[in-house]
């Protein structure tokens, strides 16, 4: 079976659902409206991660790259384990996963994912 060989992975607030509308939650000590938070729907972090060929110990294949190790199911597009500089993300996010953008002035077809 075929894998993408790349993906684009985006850190973002758990608050942000897939479509990025808010989703209501605490208030936390010492944050106000004008600490201006990551709007919803909004990376905080993101990275191209590019198959390794090795399969992580969750069983899917590993990607890796700009600081960014993940084992992604290629059918569900679903990450099954993560890691950020070495360690798990805080609670209160939640990372996506993107084809990954053409290049500019690249070749459109070679940012798809899915092969």
């Amino acid at each position: 079976m075929s894998h993408p060989q790349s993906y684009e992975i985006l850190l973002v607030p758990e608050y942000a659902d897939a479509s990025g509308a808010d989703k209501p939650g605490p208030v936390k000590r010492g944050e106000s409206e004008r600490d201006d938070p990551p709007r919803p729907g909004s990376a905080i972090r993101s990275g191209i991660v590019e198959a390794t060929g090795a399969t992580g110990a969750s069983g899917y294949p590993r990607y890796a790259g700009d600081g960014i190790e993940a084992d992604i199911d290629p059918a569900t597009r679903t990450v099954e384990a993560l890691l950020i500089d070495g360690a798990e993300i805080d609670y209160g996010l939640s990372v996506r996963v993107a084809d990954r953008s053409p290049a500019p002035g690249g070749d459109p077809a070679a940012g798809r994912a899915g092969g």
